[in-house]
């Protein structure tokens, strides 16, 4: 943590944090550089002035009480507010640092993530960008709780909470090996999908909750063999031939340029597309650089679908206009 950091984060806070995360005063004592009979002195003032326990002392260490969380919890909006309040700084000295949060999905992990995350390097070497992964519900909720600065995240709607950067529309499709019968149609139905083995995503991923809310016949017809919520583990079993998946061309983006699956659009009026969007706090004002990268990130989306769409949407989908990223 930056002189600055400390100056400006309240110790308590900055040493309640450092127990919950290291287990024990000792422990913290040595992560921030401070002796233990300090750390100790501040929490118990703390506990006094707040008539509350806030760690519970075991004899392996130290866990938070109900009153500790909420302590917790406010050191890390605390922080957050502080990197962007010097970002901002930063900014008016005419610098383009600081650090930035983005909360984004398993599925980008080996998709248009890594390419975003060099551009950014290389575009701001003074920015430091941490990439949390975590569900869409985790990440509407860590936006609005200021613990993250910018997401990426399927089926995001904006509120007054939540504003939308960019976003485009995912069609739903059938992904399958270059090998397999169905990769040689233009389109295809529920019907035909159901008449393979599903490798079907677990309700942890937005994908099976819209499968549920629109189609959840097919799920029951089709019974699907596998239920998991690893994406890699649907991709692998799809790209052996041994099953089938419904998904969207940006969840198989990387294999679809390598060739190695093949995404065949589902020819059905009640298949109704999902998107991805790029959404930050309505409510918090953000620094001139996040901005900047958020709308990088809706730019790079972009590009990265034109390109996955361009190499392997079959027949008379590869017609598709480019995607607009409004």
């Amino acid at each position: 943590m930056s002189s600055l950091n400390q100056l400006l984060h309240p110790k308590a806070l900055r040493y309640l944090a450092a127990i919950a995360q290291w287990g024990s005063v000792q422990a913290a004592a040595r992560e921030v550089s401070i002796s233990a009979s300090a750390i100790d002195r501040h929490i118990l003032l703390l506990e006094e002035d707040l008539g509350l326990p806030l760690f519970e002392r075991l004899p392996r260490g130290m866990r938070l009480t109900a009153a500790g969380e909420l302590l917790l919890a406010l050191s890390q909006r605390w922080k957050a507010d502080l990197n962007r309040t010097l970002s901002d700084v930063k900014h008016l000295q005419g610098v383009s640092q600081g650090q930035l949060r983005l909360a984004a999905m398993d599925s980008h992990t080996n998709g248009f993530l890594p390419e975003f995350v060099l551009a950014v390097a290389q575009e701001h070497p003074g920015i430091v960008l941490e990439v949390d992964i975590v569900s869409t519900d985790d990440a509407v909720q860590r936006l609005r709780a200021g613990d993250v600065d910018l997401a990426v995240a399927f089926n995001l709607k904006p509120s007054r909470e939540l504003h939308i950067v960019a976003s485009a529309e995912l069609p739903l499709g059938c992904v399958v090996a270059p090998g397999h019968p169905l990769a040689s149609q233009t389109q295809v139905t529920f019907k035909d999908v159901a008449a393979w083995p599903l490798a079907a995503q677990s309700r942890v991923l937005a994908i099976r909750r819209y499968l549920e809310r629109r189609h959840n016949w097919l799920l029951e017809e089709a019974r699907p063999p596998l239920v998991t919520n690893s994406l890699q583990l649907v991709k692998s079993l799809v790209r052996s031939g041994s099953h089938v998946a419904l998904t969207s061309e940006l969840d198989a983006g990387p294999e679809i340029l390598a060739g190695t699956l093949c995404f065949v659009p589902l020819k059905d009026k009640s298949a109704q597309p999902q998107t991805v969007g790029v959404a930050v706090s309505a409510s918090r004002s953000l620094p001139h650089i996040a901005r900047m990268v958020a709308e990088r990130l809706g730019a790079h989306v972009n590009d990265y679908l034109t390109r996955v769409r361009a190499a392997g949407v079959v027949g008379a989908d590869t017609k598709r206009k480019k995607p607009k990223l409004r």
